[in-house]
C-alpha cells in the first residue's frame, strides 16, 4: 500500500514538470538536479559502507554545477562534466588519506557520472522538439515494464533472472515487463492519434513509424532491467537492502530511479543515433 501512495503521488508530479513550458522549465531542471544529487548522496553511503569516504558536499556542489551549467551552457556538457571530474580528483588527492585516495576519487567520479550524467540526458531529451512525448514515452516504458514484472513474478516465477545479484528477479518477470513496456507503447501510440484527431499535440509520435517505437521500447526496457540489476549489485556489495528510506514502500531515491539511470541514456543514444540532435 506504501508503494501504491507513493507511486500515486509522485506520478503525476513528474508529468506535469515534464509538460511545463517556457519559462517554467527551470523547475524541471532544479528537481531533476535534486533528484541527482540525493540519489548521489545515497551512493556515496553505499561506498561509505564498503570502507570508502568520498567527499559528499564535494560531489554534491560539483552535481548542482553540472546541471547549473547544463541550464545555462547545454552545449558545454563534455567539458563541463570533464573539469568537474579532474576536479573531484584533485580535491580528494588533497582531502583523503593515502590509503583512501584509490576508493575516494574513483566513487567520487563516478557517482558524477551514474547520478549527475545519466539523468542529464533526460534535460537533453526534454530539449528536443518532441521532448515531452519522448520523456512520456521513456516514464511509462519503465514504470510499465518495472510494475508488471513485479506482479508476473511473483504469480509465476519459477526460473531466477540473476540469483547472485537479486534473488527474487526471475526469467518470467523480466519477459513480463518487456510485454508490460511494449504494451504501455502501443497504448501511447494509439493516445497520440487519437489526441491528433482532435488537433491536439501534447503527444506526437508520428515523426517515426510505429515499430520503430515498439523496438525502442523493448531497448529502453532491457536498459532498465539492467539498471535495476546494477544498483541491486552495488547494494549487495554494500551488504545493505535498501539505499535509503526518504521514499515510503519504495526505499531511497535511488531505489526508484535505479532502472531510468540507464534507460534514459539508452533512449537518448538511440535518439542521437537514429537523428543527430
Amino acid at each position: 500500500m506504501k508503494r501504491l501512495l507513493t507511486a500515486a503521488v509522485l506520478i503525476p508530479v513528474v508529468l506535469v514538470l515534464v509538460f511545463l513550458k517556457p519559462p517554467l522549465q527551470g523547475i524541471l531542471v532544479a528537481m531533476t538536479a535534486l533528484v541527482a544529487a540525493l540519489a548521489g548522496w545515497e551512493y556515496l553511503g553505499l561506498a561509505r559502507a564498503r570502507g570508502a569516504n568520498p567527499p559528499r558536499i564535494a560531489v554534491v556542489v560539483a552535481t548542482t554545477i553540472l546541471f547549473v551549467d547544463h541550464f545555462f551552457w547545454p552545449d558545454h556538457l563534455k567539458v563541463t562534466l570533464g573539469a568537474l571530474c579532474l576536479a573531484l580528483l584533485i580535491y580528494c588527492t588533497f582531502s583523503s588519506s593515502t590509503e583512501r585516495m584509490l576508493a575516494d576519487a574513483t566513487n567520487s567520479v563516478f557517482c558524477l557520472v551514474y547520478t549527475g550524467f545519466t539523468l542529464i540526458t533526460v534535460l537533453e531529451l526534454h530539449a528536443e522538439a518532441n521532448g515531452p512525448s519522448l520523456l512520456v514515452f521513456l516514464f511509462c516504458v519503465v514504470w510499465a515494464g518495472d510494475s508488471v514484472a513485479l506482479y508476473v513474478g511473483r504469480a509465476w516465477g519459477r526460473h531466477k533472472l540473476a540469483p547472485s545479484i537479486s534473488p527474487n528477479k526471475t526469467w518470467e518477470g523480466s519477459f513480463g515487463s518487456i510485454v508490460g513496456s511494449l504494451g504501455v507503447t502501443g497504448c501511447l501510440l494509439g493516445l497520440a492519434e487519437l489526441l491528433a484527431r482532435w488537433n491536439s499535440v501534447a503527444l506526437s509520435y508520428a515523426d517515426e513509424a510505429w515499430y520503430y517505437w515498439l523496438g525502442l521500447a523493448v531497448a529502453v526496457n532491457i536498459a532498465g532491467q539492467v539498471g535495476d540489476l546494477a544498483e541491486s549489485a552495488l547494494k549487495r556489495s554494500a551488504g545493505v537492502k535498501d539505499s535509503g528510506d526518504l521514499l515510503p514502500g519504495h526505499g531511497g531515491i535511488l531505489d526508484r530511479i535505479d532502472a531510468l539511470l540507464l534507460a534514459a541514456p539508452v533512449l537518448w543514444y538511440a535518439q542521437l543515433i537514429h537523428h543527430p540532435f
